[in-house]
């Protein structure tokens, strides 16, 4: 029972801080904010916020994961175009694609900044408080949002499709790393301005280079079976 009364009085001091956080980073953007103005504006001191989060960081991260709500709404409706698991991976990606570029500030922080932490840990804690967040998710979908590690996460899901025939085994781990590698790369360009992208052709170029590497791997009597096109309806 004081567990329980515990995990809703955490519950209700992150609402408010959280609430705080995303106010102002509606305001003054991601990177302007400071612990002591969050705290001000949700009604309490510095060292209140220190109870419940280690740094900035570590506050910031979790409301940002707040704008990650469309994503996970929208996920289950991507993956239902797939025909089998290297095409419901594909609409994964685009789905991803897609919400991450739209706030490419947000996405940077939750899965490429260092945060002097382990993300894994942060996204199992925030779901720990918000678990309401995981009801009527199917377990696939929950296996994708609540890994942090963008090449674990592929890893687990795509794993199938050895089963299915697609891809060899010797070839998940590597496909797993190279779509995340090519996702981070386009990041970086995009917020470094390297590329003059605007956020709907760097989900469409990202996406021609994670099919491309994908359908590379597919075994040779397989590759007629994937139909997946971009921004399918």
């Amino acid at each position: 029972m004081a567990n329980e009364r515990k995990k809703i009085q955490t519950a209700r001091m992150w609402r408010y801080f959280l609430d705080a956080a995303s106010e102002l980073m509606e305001e003054k953007g991601l990177n302007n904010i400071k612990i002591r103005e969050i705290a001000d504006r949700a009604g309490y001191t510095s060292s209140t916020a220190y109870n419940y989060f280690r740094d900035l960081s570590h506050l910031k991260f979790f409301a940002a994961m707040r704008y990650t709500t469309a994503y996970v709404h929208d996920l289950p409706n991507y993956m239902e175009k797939g025909n089998n698991t290297v095409e419901k991976w594909l609409y994964v990606w685009e789905c991803f694609c897609r919400h991450s570029f739209e706030l490419p500030e947000v996405y940077y922080l939750l899965y490429i900044e260092n945060l002097g932490v382990i993300p894994e840990e942060m996204m199992k804690m925030y779901y720990e408080v918000y678990a309401n967040e995981l009801i009527d998710l199917s377990d696939e979908v929950q296996s994708i949002i609540t890994h942090h590690d963008i090449a674990k996460r592929s890893a687990l899901f795509i794993h199938k499709t050895t089963d299915e025939g697609f891809i060899k085994e010797a070839d998940l781990e590597y496909i797993a790393d190279l779509t995340m590698v090519i996702w981070t790369g386009m990041m970086m360009n995009l917020l470094n301005l390297r590329k003059s992208y605007t956020k709907e052709e760097a989900a469409k170029q990202t996406m021609y280079f994670i099919r491309r590497s994908i359908i590379d791997v597919v075994v040779p009597e397989k590759k007629h079976l994937i139909t997946y096109e971009y921004g399918r309806g």
